[in-house]
């Protein structure tokens, strides 16, 4: 099952590369921004609790598909590139297990305990 969850996100991630190649931005874009996500990570400086919540805002799908339709609606696609990342990078992290994180702990997530 594992392997299939893998797979459904690897294709998710490959839908998030389209989705950005219908947009008229350079694909040096796509590698610069795609790591920019991450830095939601700074959250938990302040505390576990503060840091789930920044990482799970940047890393949420939903966020991610409503942030796009917003884009879209007004037309703006700035604000589909950042839709469109949000969704690649959420996928692509989750292909290797990094998922939604709980208060406790930063390896603790939805997917389970990561390196496990």
């Amino acid at each position: 099952m594992k392997l299939v969850l893998k797979l459904e996100e690897l294709m998710m991630f490959v839908l998030g590369v389209f989705v950005f190649s219908q947009l008229n931005f350079a694909w040096w874009w796509f590698l610069v921004l795609i790591l920019a996500p991450d830095i939601s990570m700074f959250g938990y400086l302040v505390n576990t609790k503060v840091g789930a919540v920044t990482y799970n805002l940047f890393h949420h799908k939903g966020i991610a598909i409503l942030v796009y339709i917003i884009g879209t609606c007004f037309q703006n696609e700035i604000v589909q590139l950042f839709g469109a990342i949000l969704f690649s990078h959420a996928s692509f992290d989750r292909i290797f297990g990094y998922g939604l994180k709980y208060f406790d702990n930063f390896k603790h997530t939805h997917l389970g305990e990561i390196g496990n």
